[in-house]
């Protein structure tokens, strides 16, 4: 038989492990973000602006909480899905990515998963339409990779709650509508869904940013903003709240980078065809194949990982260890290759007219927020060990 040219972005054919409902869903996120993102995201990333055009063109699509029931105006799919459209969003850019992801599993999963039937019916609707945004306030200025050490607290006052406090880093912060807010109480930590309107509170922009551009982030301070006994999520108390939203969105989390990879990889191959030293290409040297052959080595380990890991979710049997290996090994890889693309590109490489120096620098933030790459290393040795070494 005639050999069949493999594609060189899935040299294991992962997609004929996908069902037909999951290609059709990467092919439908992959042609928006072939048509709508990769157009406009390099001046966007320049300007240091967010597309927030593109948010209705996502909820028509079934992007924003789309692993959620239907019941409540959302898709949903299966986790192996939404791994996909993070992979093929952050393909375009991870602020793009990092938008779905906290819209979608920052907050309306512990709407879903944490609120009461009336919470989930109020907001769960509209944040699936795109008509109200969320963002996720955990890290606070002092540190993030500590949260039992929580200075934001809230307290009884009557039938409501005073919080104050403060947070940092927050994705979409001045986008958002609401906020689902992480506060020390006499009962321990407890979430709360604070409306950007309540006084007291506000979101400031973020600025000066070398990462992650295309993006908000933003702190948000609490001066003993009123939050009514209705807007706290009754069913989860502890740490167990918040880590439970961080494993939903880390799962996403270890696709997306396999998107950033392969948008450097195919533009370090393409351009190695055509730049010319020493009178041939440099892809016709050992050196630059050595490199895109090991780029392509390390996508498809990292393509084998997080489809399996995906299945395990689908399967109710993903474990928390599982998700941190898979977010440290496919965030190094991709950091790593967008290095080495950018690398082969050589000066071309520093200018946001290619693509690598703009993933290399958004991966420094993925590689760093829902937990460092040395925190999942440390997950992992206590999962080996037994020992807690943090």
């Amino acid at each position: 038989m005639p050999a069949v040219a493999l594609n060189p972005y899935d040299l294991f054919d992962v997609r004929s492990l996908l069902s037909d409902e999951e290609r059709a869903v990467q092919d439908a996120v992959a042609r928006f973000t072939d048509e709508r993102v990769l157009p406009i995201i390099g001046e966007c990333f320049d300007k240091g602006v967010f597309p927030r055009e593109l948010i209705p063109e996502m909820a028509e699509m079934g992007l924003l909480g789309s692993s959620l029931p239907t019941e409540y105006g959302c898709a949903g799919m299966n986790a192996v899905s939404y791994g996909l459209i993070c992979q093929e969003l952050e393909r375009g850019d991870s602020g793009i990515r990092s938008f779905a992801s906290v819209q979608s599993s920052l907050c309306m999963y512990p709407i879903y998963a944490y609120g009461s039937e009336e919470q989930r019916r109020r907001w769960l609707p509209d944040m699936a339409a795109g008509k109200v945004i969320g963002c996720f306030g955990l890290t606070e200025p002092h540190g993030g990779s500590d949260p039992s050490n929580m200075k934001t607290h809230a307290k009884r006052d009557g039938s409501d709650w005073l919080i104050n406090g403060a947070k940092m880093w927050i994705t979409n912060g001045n986008l958002a509508d609401i906020a689902i807010v992480w506060a020390m109480t006499e009962e321990g930590i407890q979430g709360f869904l604070v409306e950007k309107d309540f006084p007291g509170f506000k979101a400031q922009e973020v600025h000066r940013k070398m990462s992650l551009r295309a993006s908000v982030t933003s702190g948000l301070f609490f001066d003993n903003v009123r939050v009514p006994e209705a807007n706290r999520l009754p069913n989860v108390r502890g740490l167990k709240g918040p880590l439970g939203c961080l494993t939903q969105a880390r799962f996403g989390i270890t696709w997306g980078p396999i998107g950033a990879a392969i948008a450097c990889l195919h533009e370090a191959t393409e351009y190695s065809k055509t730049r010319v030293l020493f009178n041939r290409p440099i892809a016709a040297t050992q050196s630059v194949q050595l490199k895109l052959a090991d780029m392509a080595r390390r996508i498809t380990q990292a393509q084998l990982l997080s489809l399996q890991l995906g299945r395990l979710k689908d399967a109710g049997t993903m474990q928390p260890t599982q998700v941190s290996l898979a977010k440290w090994n496919n965030v190094r890889m991709a950091l790593d290759i967008a290095r080495e693309a950018r690398d082969i590109l050589g000066g071309a490489g520093i200018t946001t007219e290619y693509c690598p120096i703009r993933h290399a620098l958004n991966l420094e933030s993925v590689i760093t927020y829902e937990g460092t790459e040395t925190v999942h290393q440390l997950v992992v040795g206590r999962e080996l060990t037994g020992i807690n070494a943090f």
